[in-house]
């Protein structure tokens, strides 16, 4: 389990992140072709960001939800000494 866990942290996180900075660079560049000036950078695009960087935070939780689930219910049937 803990292997598991330590691969999805060393790998997965990386590759979310990197994907959350794609998506961005390549929002942004459509962006600036398409005209858009200062108050779409400081206003709609931070939300934009900010709701991306939320989504992909829930989806990195989503990983470890199995592994906690079994952990907690192992602890619940463990034998008392």
């Amino acid at each position: 389990m803990k292997t598991s866990i330590l691969i999805k942290v060393l790998l997965g996180l990386p590759l979310i992140l990197f994907v959350d900075w794609v998506l961005m660079t390549i929002f942004g560049c459509g962006a600036i072709f398409m005209g858009a000036g200062n108050d779409f950078y400081c206003g709609i695009y931070c939300f934009i960001g900010k709701g991306i960087l939320l989504l992909s935070a829930v989806l990195f939780l989503s990983l470890f939800l199995p592994e906690i689930k079994q952990f907690i219910d192992h602890k619940k049937h463990a034998p008392t000494h």
